[in-house]
């Protein structure tokens, strides 16, 4: 693992404070406050990226706090200087195998771009997601508060992270409810990840794979200039050329799934 990266002075007084009421709800079964996603690729972009969290309980935490827990981090209680608040709250002994599943005790989406969300199911809805966000934690997460990341986050197996790219590769292909640049680099970073194993900033793939993919570097190339916006002000990109590229990246992640089984 890299060496941590600093927190950005836009969120680390928010950060502080979100820790400070995670320690005054779980008290001593808190295990392990981590900040992933952009903040921990070091690719944070205020106004536009969300504040991506993974805390870690002791499974003896009273299952009852986690509402209590969902109150004071929600938005505006606590109010969030980012575009939102994704955080996910795990019991240590899931987190310590590797898997594929959901597995959460609790998923939170709060601030002021997205949509108010608070689920305590982990079979609610889609798993993927949570089993590619704990594999960019095992690589990268950045520590805010007790034990160290690689201590309590397993890293699911490739397989099952290809499994996962594959599902959100539909997803983005499908479109609802995601920024056109973001799929475009959501896609990027995919197929970084299918060449070699490691996790990209968006930012960061988005030029790896405009560098070795002459034909689709006019669509990343504005997917990136539109990254630097607001998403609120984000560029339309065109919609075949994304349906295009998202179909590429959807036949590399189905080449990298066919040579892991192959092994």
């Amino acid at each position: 693992m890299s060496s941590p990266v600093p927190q950005p002075p836009e969120v680390r007084p928010y950060l502080d404070e979100l820790v400070r009421r995670a320690r005054a709800v779980c008290g001593p079964h808190l295990v392990s406050v981590l900040a992933v996603g952009s903040l921990a690729l070091g690719d944070y972009r205020h106004g536009r990226s969300d504040i991506d969290v993974t805390v870690v309980v002791d499974p003896s935490l009273p299952r009852r706090v986690l509402p209590e827990l969902a109150r004071v981090l929600a938005h505006p209680a606590l109010p969030c200087p980012a575009a939102g608040l994704e955080l996910v709250v795990y019991p240590a002994d899931f987190t310590a195998r590797p898997s594929g599943e959901a597995g959460y005790l609790m998923d939170l989406n709060t601030g002021p771009s997205l949509s108010e969300r608070v689920s305590f199911d982990p079979g609610a809805g889609p798993s993927f997601w949570y089993a590619l966000d704990r594999s960019l934690a095992h690589q990268e997460g950045l520590p805010l508060f007790g034990r160290p990341v690689r201590e309590v986050i397993a890293a699911p197996e490739r397989g099952t992270v290809l499994a996962a790219l594959r599902a959100s590769v539909r997803e983005h292909a499908e479109g609802e409810g995601h920024v056109a640049d973001n799929r475009v680099l959501n896609g990027c970073r995919s197929v970084v990840y299918c060449r070699t194993g490691r996790w990209l900033a968006k930012r960061g793939a988005g030029e790896a794979v405009a560098a070795s993919e002459e034909d689709f570097r006019p669509l990343i190339t504005d997917a990136l200039r539109s990254f630097e916006r607001p998403r609120e002000s984000a560029l339309v990109l065109p919609r075949a050329a994304v349906r295009d590229f998202l179909a590429w990246v959807a036949g590399r992640v189905d080449e990298a799934v066919e040579a892991e089984t192959a092994r």
